[in-house]
Parts: structure tokens; C-alpha cells; sequence
């Protein structure tokens, strides 16, 4: 194209950002008052990969081969904590149903609660989470070996409903499955 065509475009270019950038500018408004609820996930970086997590169990264990039944007693453990504390704080161990919803119950328990902060009660629920399975896997000789793999799975998860004085009504949520997620959830404004 000769110099007419070009600046034809130019003119064309120059109108589209024009108008492009006035339509947020007439048309849009933005009003934060506050923020509703804020996550925080927790989880371990080096454990997030197949092979990070292989790496992991055999030295944590001291095992030439990776197998998730080696983090069965860890699970084991961790659950036996969480029920251990329930019953030394005297707090109410809730199981969550399909379908409930855990902030009306919150709220209830929230509504009895007099102190200034601590524990309202611990919830059990089984949920969807990515957690590492050992699948047997084959050589060309025939010989099996394990293998992690990634994926999801029903596991249960405990969420400690807590009251603290300066966030307010807030959750954490354990995964009780390696590689033993965890969400932070504040929920002050409600």
C-alpha cells in the first residue's frame, strides 16, 4: 500500500484506541467497601509434582521405592491429633452432610459463643481434594513397581471454626491426605 493506505490505518488504529479506552471510562464504575471473605491456601511447593513427592517418601522413609501406604501412618497420626484435641478442649466434633451448609451452622454455634475468641467447634466433611494414589506400573521384563500418580479423591477434611479478636469469625480447613492441604478462609464481615 502507498503512503494513503497507511495512514488510513493510522486513522482507523488511533479512533479503535480511542474509543476502546473511553467506553470503561464512561460506562464502568468500580466500588470496593470491603472485602466479603479472603483465601489463603497453604500447601508445600516440593510436594506438589509426582516426582517431588517420590522424593520426599523415599527419604523421609529411607526406601529405594515411593509408595503412599508409607504416609498412612502420617494420615493415621494426623487425625488421632485433631481427635485428641477435641476431646482435651471439650469442642464439639460436627459432621458436615452433603449438602449442609457449614456457615449456617457456624452461625449458629457463633451466636451461643460468649468468649472473646477461641474454638467454636470442629467440622468433618468428605471432599474432593488432589492427593497422590500408588498405581503398580510394569517394565518391558514383566516386573511390577510402584508408581505415584496425581488425581482426586474423596477424603475428609476438618475445619476448625474459630472466633479471634482482631479477624473475626474465620476457618481453617485440613486435608487429612497427604500431601495435607490447607485453606485459610477470613470471614470477618459477616
Amino acid at each position: 500500500m502507498g503512503s494513503g493506505g497507511k495512514s488510513i490505518d493510522n486513522m482507523f488504529n488511533a479512533m479503535i484506541r480511542k474509543n476502546v479506552a473511553e467506553i470503561p471510562q464512561n460506562h464502568v464504575t468500580l466500588e470496593l467497601e470491603g472485602i466479603d471473605r479472603m483465601y489463603l491456601n497453604g500447601y508445600v511447593p516440593n510436594l506438589q509434582t509426582g516426582a517431588a513427592a517420590a522424593f520426599f517418601i523415599r527419604k523421609q522413609f529411607d526406601r529405594r521405592m515411593a509408595s503412599t501406604s508409607l504416609v498412612a501412618a502420617m494420615s493415621r497420626q494426623f487425625i488421632a491429633n485433631i481427635e485428641q484435641f477435641v476431646d482435651d478442649e471439650d469442642v464439639e466434633l460436627i459432621r458436615f452432610n452433603q449438602g449442609e451448609r457449614k456457615d449456617d451452622i457456624a452461625k449458629s454455634h457463633l451466636s451461643e459463643f460468649s468468649g472473646d475468641e477461641g474454638v467454636l467447634f470442629v467440622g468433618k466433611a468428605q471432599e474432593k481434594a488432589y492427593v497422590f494414589r500408588t498405581e503398580k506400573h510394569h517394565s518391558e521384563q514383566g516386573a511390577t513397581y510402584p508408581w505415584l500418580v496425581r488425581g482426586s479423591a474423596m477424603v475428609n477434611h476438618y475445619y476448625f471454626y474459630l472466633v479471634d479478636k482482631d479477624f473475626g469469625p474465620l476457618f481453617i480447613k485440613f486435608c487429612s491426605y497427604f500431601p495435607y492441604s490447607v485453606k485459610l478462609c477470613i470471614n470477618g464481615n459477616e
